[in-house]
């Protein structure tokens, strides 16, 4: 299953970074400023609102049928970029194409949380986010394509039609979810309101810095430091691909010794790591870029693993996609402030530093206010869930009694 999942996660990774890689080499062609750049991004997230709906339908007909529909329709999508004939037609293809990929996203780690053990859920997250960002690798791969000429940049909107060969290893073998297919409540927000908007003004909050940071800094590369496409595409790959030691050492660290701890370090490391990126040049840009990576990928397991724990089954999709919505208001918030403010002979580093607040606010939150979920099962965290199997828990993909001795201690760090 875990296979499987990591498999479907490398579209995942691609289309989400397509836009961000390639809108300096489309604003180029189609001659815009970096505000119209920075609203074209935050357009891009508003279509979130897709994910919303096709998230939600997880929760009603299953994980399996969305996973397929939106493996099939992301990059078919996201490749009709290759032939827009404007900037606004470009953002159009993404404000549906992404929020699809998105989408698919969710449902892969909504169903790495609900098929996995409780002691192993952060660590399948974390093996899930590496695969993540391979896809995104692979689109720095062939971001040199963009050299080739002024339309360059259009052969990287093709390249995403080849994910098209996963969807029948798809159909062919990823089941449905069991916590899914086993009985469950029909449940709502009422209750679970605390849980969703800590998560959610975190989302909010951390994404002020991160899409900006993600979104601008091609642009920052290409004009304040003068590198080409290529070197542009070495220096990311350069510097992110170290992160996946953080990824795998944080989500077994978040596993082991709990989750708040490992995701305020990450957080608090990766975000002084970026604002010194956009601060410095020369050697100590490249190290701090790689730090930043290491340290601030530690928080992506640990963060991420809370939006699927904290909700019950019948709740679980629409809650992480309102969550991403929320969140990706904060990023439209970044990219307009960061895309007002920034022009191409400076302004990055003061403008990245005042974004910064939004992810140390959630260092503090997740310190004071997070629950500690490691070694806790779902059922334990949402009991709605364990009363609907009739006092049954699903351990290891297997429906078991629960003993009064389970009932009564969930296990060490449980909230």
């Amino acid at each position: 299953m875990l296979a499987v999942l990591v498999l479907a996660s490398l579209p995942v990774g691609y289309l989400n970074t397509l836009l961000t890689q390639t809108i300096t080499f489309a604003a180029d062609e189609f001659g815009v400023s970096n505000a119209a750049q920075g609203f074209s991004l935050a357009a891009v997230r508003g279509g979130v609102l897709i994910s919303l709906v096709v998230v939600s339908l997880a929760d009603r007909h299953g994980r399996r049928l969305m996973a397929l529909l939106t493996a099939t329709a992301a990059p078919t999508v996201c490749a009709c970029g290759a032939v827009a004939p404007t900037f606004v037609l470009l953002t159009v293809t993404q404000l549906v194409g992404r929020p699809l990929a998105i989408s698919l996203g969710l449902v892969i780690a909504i169903v790495a949380a609900e098929e996995m053990p409780k002691g192993s859920r952060a660590y399948a997250v974390s093996l899930v986010s590496i695969a993540t960002a391979v896809g995104a690798g692979m689109c720095l791969m062939v971001l040199p394509l963009a050299d080739l000429g002024a339309r360059g940049w259009r052969l990287v909107y093709v390249a995403p039609l080849a994910f098209l060969a996963i969807v029948p290893v798809l159909a062919r073998h990823l089941p449905e979810s069991r916590r899914f297919a086993a009985p469950h409540a029909e449940a709502s927000f009422t209750g679970h309101g605390r849980r969703f908007w800590l998560l959610a003004m975190s989302g909010l909050l951390a994404n002020l810095l991160v899409a900006p940071a993600s979104g601008f800094q091609n642009r920052y590369l290409k004009k304040l430091r003068g590198f080409s496409a290529s070197k542009v595409a070495l220096f990311s790959l350069a510097t992110n691909t170290p992160g996946g030691v953080g990824v795998v050492v944080g989500g077994r660290l978040a596993d082991v010794h709990g989750r708040r701890a490992v995701a305020a370090v990450g957080l608090i490391g990766g975000t002084l790591a970026t604002v010194t990126v956009f601060s410095v040049g020369g050697a100590w840009m490249w190290a701090a870029a790689t730090m930043g990576a290491v340290v601030g990928s530690m928080a992506v397991p640990a963060l991420g693993v809370y939006s699927t724990e904290l909700f019950p089954t019948g709740l679980r999709g629409r809650a992480n996609a309102a969550i991403t919505v929320l969140s990706l208001l904060g990023s439209a918030i970044g990219l307009v402030l960061a895309g007002s403010h920034i022009h191409d002979h400076g302004g990055y580093a003061p403008v990245m530093a005042i974004l910064a607040v939004g992810p140390v606010l959630v260092a503090v939150l997740v310190l004071t206010r997070y629950p500690e979920t490691a070694h806790t099962e779902l059922e334990d965290l949402n009991p709605e869930d364990r009363t609907a199997l009739g006092g049954a828990a699903i351990v290891g993909g297997e429906s078991t009694s629960l003993s009064p001795a389970t009932d009564a201690d969930p296990g060490p760090g449980a909230s």
